[in-house]
C-alpha cells in the first residue's frame, strides 16, 4: 500500500498547483471507482477509501467533502456519456420520431450495459437516484430538455400533435421512460429490453400522432 500523505499547503495557488490538484482529484476518482467495484459503494467508508488510495482522510477532504461527493463525480462522468450519446446520435437523426426512438434506445442500452458489465457504476447510479443526488437530478433535467426539443421540432413540422400542453407531454414521456432510466427499476425490468422498449416507444409515438 502507498504511504499516507497529508499535503497541507499554505502557499498561494498558482496555475501549476491548480493543474496538480486537478490531477490528484482525477486519480482519487479513478481509485475510488476501482475500490467501489471491489467492495461496493454502500459498504465503503471514507476512512477505508483513504487507506486504500494511500492518502490521509484530511487530504481527501481538500477535494471532496464526503464519500457522496466522490460518488457524484463518478456518476456524473457516466451520465454525461449518455447525454453526449443522445446529443451526437439521437439528435442528429433527420426526423423527430427517429430522434425520440434513438433517445429511448440509448438510455435503455446504457443502463443494461452498466448493470451487466460495470456493477460499480450501476450501484453508484442507484444510490444517486435513491438519495436524490444532484447528478441524477441534472441528468433527468437534461433528458427532459432533449425530449422538449424533439417535441417542439415535431410539433412545428406537423409530425406530432399540438393540443396537449407541452409541459404535460414532457412529464408523461419522462414517466413512461422512467423504468429504463432509473437503475433501481431497471434491474427488475431487464426482461423488458429490448421488446418492451420497442412496445413502449411505439405506444408513446402513437400518442403523439396528430
Amino acid at each position: 500500500m502507498a504511504m499516507t500523505h497529508d499535503r497541507a499547503s499554505h502557499a498561494a495557488p498558482t496555475a501549476a498547483s491548480h493543474e496538480g490538484e486537478h490531477s490528484v482529484r482525477t486519480q482519487l476518482i479513478e481509485a475510488a471507482a476501482v475500490h467501489f467495484s471491489r467492495y461496493g459503494y454502500a459498504k465503503t467508508t471514507l476512512a477505508e477509501l483513504a487507506r486504500e488510495v494511500g492518502f490521509s482522510k484530511s487530504y481527501i477532504y481538500r477535494f471532496f467533502k464526503s464519500k457522496q461527493e466522490i460518488g457524484e463525480a463518478i456518476c456524473e462522468i457516466t451520465l454525461q456519456r449518455i447525454l453526449t450519446a443522445i446529443a451526437n446520435d439521437a439528435m442528429a437523426a433527420e426526423y423527430p420520431t427517429e430522434k425520440l426512438r434513438k433517445t429511448f434506445k440509448i438510455i435503455a442500452n446504457f443502463g443494461v450495459d452498466t448493470f451487466f458489465h460495470d456493477r460499480r457504476l450501476h450501484d453508484i447510479a442507484a444510490a444517486s437516484y435513491d438519495e436524490q443526488w444532484g447528478s441524477s437530478k441534472r441528468y433527468r433535467h437534461a433528458v427532459a430538455e432533449f425530449i422538449r426539443q424533439i417535441l417542439t421540432e415535431g410539433r412545428a413540422s406537423g409530425e406530432f400533435e399540438r393540443k396537449t400542453p407541452l409541459d404535460e407531454t414532457v412529464r408523461s414521456i419522462m414517466l413512461a421512460i422512467s423504468p429504463f432510466m432509473d437503475p433501481r427499476a431497471l434491474q427488475h425490468n431487464l426482461d423488458l429490453v429490448p421488446e418492451g422498449l420497442v412496445e413502449l416507444t411505439g405506444l408513446v409515438l402513437r400518442s403523439l400522432a396528430p
